[in-house]
């Protein structure tokens, strides 16, 4: 199996070019993700965030595969941190917002204990 994918493999990992096929598949999901929250699915900002992080330590490799300097990897590494430290704050300030807005504890009157309707003369 290796002989059979080492002429295909070694001068993709050596170019570089595998981490532009996997950055592309980033900016695929990125898309999707972005078509899925207008829809009504999951808040967009800190998946992008996320998947931002991500494509930021793809590209250090990238720089590292190439034999880029160390700026350069310490560059996009530095990138990826920013963006990692963008998505745990947008985390963190959903899930303090979420606590102070939870409903009180306990039964309310207009709760489902109060309104469901039981009758033995339905059974």
């Amino acid at each position: 199996m290796e002989a059979l994918l080492d002429p295909v493999l070694r001068p993709a990992f050596a170019s570089g070019r595998i981490v532009d096929g996997i950055l592309l598949l980033v900016a695929a999901e990125a898309l999707a993700l972005a078509w899925l929250a207008r829809r009504g699915g999951p808040p967009l900002p800190s998946l992008l965030a996320n998947l931002a992080s991500g494509a930021a330590l793809m590209l250090a490799l990238r720089a590292a595969l190439v034999g880029a300097g160390w700026v350069a990897v310490a560059g996009w590494m530095l990138a990826g941190l920013v963006a990692h430290l963008v998505d745990l704050g947008l985390r963190v300030r959903a899930a303090t917002a979420q606590r102070r807005s939870s409903a009180p504890a306990g039964t309310t009157p207009g709760g489902a204990a109060f309104t469901r309707v039981t009758s033995f003369k339905q059974l």
